[in-house]
């Protein structure tokens, strides 16, 4: 860390020197990543791929992951560039643009058009050492043209892009992209509802009433259960709400949790159970019948909907599969007298579920938490979160 008495120059020095040894842990991290992924590492830990088990045991968005796979293949094609990735002369950004123009297509093309690779490396190396960063994002997109001067055959799905983002209160923001056919069939129903709901003395802006249409229009679909059905059950909106905080008008502003994991207050439950149909899930013998014994072997819908509140998804650790990918798995295997009950269960997505039947193996503890072990009886586990230094 930067001291206080450091001159102006000292400082700038530091920063230089801060951002050149970060460049250097970068290309190490990036070509660890690539060792991990060429030994298939991940399939220990119970894991398809590194990009993975970069989210779920290290925490990265799924964006960062995937750019740090990208960026380690795009080290064994372009070795000069890589080199001064090394020496910390050229930053994981500039190496993750370079990367678009060594893809598995792009590589492919390059062969059948006779382009010496090395010479692209060597431009690009000086490019990135040498010049600002736009310059290189121009010489890769001129490069990447090159090898496709008429483009790629329209493809509509191409252009196509929608984020959502989801803070604290549970609100969503999103933002996106659409072609022009899409785009026209977005506004032609949103449209639709915007126009047909607009009563007398209507003071809601343009806005509002485009983002109530929206939502009508997700009311609509849901409602018309014409939509893809997910792990046999149709797509619906669920709350779960303690029944005191349901029927006590004085319940507090967080008293229900949605699917997504969003929190409402016991008044907006209450509002949305008004035209919905209210479930009773008890833990307990005088409930749904959560503990079938051994009379059935299949999992029940009052099973599974329990471990979807309990889990909130796949319990194998490092993964966070959502519950709709996700089986109820009998923990002690029926064959072996397992009974089929919310106790013996844990969901699973369908890799984990495989894993577990060939030796991995999860546990529930006490405190609820869950817990995976390898086949040699090894633990996995994640990382701690990083702790802020002491002050």
């Amino acid at each position: 860390m930067c001291s206080g008495g450091l001159g102006g120059g000292d400082v700038l020095d530091e920063v230089a020197a801060l951002v050149a040894e970060r460049n250097r842990i970068d290309a190490r991290l990036a070509r660890a990543v690539r060792a991990a992924e060429l030994s298939q590492a991940p399939e220990r830990d119970g894991l398809r791929s590194m990009a993975s088990w970069l989210r779920g045991h290290c925490r990265l968005s799924d964006a960062a992951a995937a750019r740090l796979v990208r960026t380690g293949r795009a080290l064994e094609h372009l070795p000069a560039l890589a080199e001064a990735h090394d020496t910390g002369l050229v930053s994981a950004e500039q190496m993750a643009k370079a990367a678009e123009a060594v893809t598995p297509e792009r590589l492919a093309s390059a062969v059948e058009q006779g382009v010496d690779l090395a010479v692209v490396d060597a431009v690009l190396t000086g490019v990135a050492i040498e010049q600002p960063h736009a310059d290189l994002v121009q010489v890769v997109q001129h490069y990447c043209n090159a090898l496709d001067p008429d483009g790629p055959e329209p493809d509509p799905t191409e252009g196509r892009s929608l984020t959502l983002a989801r803070h604290a209160d549970g609100s969503l923001s999103f933002r996106g992209h659409l072609d022009a056919v899409g785009g026209e069939r977005l506004q032609t129903a949103l449209e639709a509802h915007v126009q047909a709901d607009r009563p007398a003395g209507d003071e809601r802006s343009r806005a509002q009433r485009l983002g109530d249409a929206l939502v009508q229009v997700a009311d609509n679909a849901l409602a018309a259960g014409s939509l893809p059905t997910l792990r046999g059950h149709r797509p619906q909106i669920a709350v779960v709400i303690d029944v005191e905080d349901l029927v006590d008008p004085a319940g507090g502003p967080n008293a229900g949790r949605m699917g997504f994991g969003a929190t409402i207050s016991a008044a907006r439950a209450r509002w949305l159970a008004c035209d919905g149909a209210v479930s009773r899930v008890v833990f307990g013998p005088d409930g749904a019948p959560l503990d079938l014994g051994r009379e059935q072997r299949l999992m029940s819908r009052h099973i599974r909907r329990a471990a979807e509140l309990r889990d909130g998804g796949c319990v194998f650790t490092g993964c966070g599969a959502p519950t709709w990918w996700c089986d109820v798995h009998h923990l002690v295997h029926w064959i072996d007298g397992g009974e089929t009950s919310l106790e013996n269960s844990a969901l699973l997505c369908e890799r984990h579920h495989t894993k577990v039947h060939h030796g991995f193996r999860v546990e529930r503890q006490p405190t609820g938490t869950w817990r995976t072990w390898r086949p040699d009886g090894t633990e996995i586990t994640t990382p701690a979160p990083l702790l802020a230094p002491a002050a």
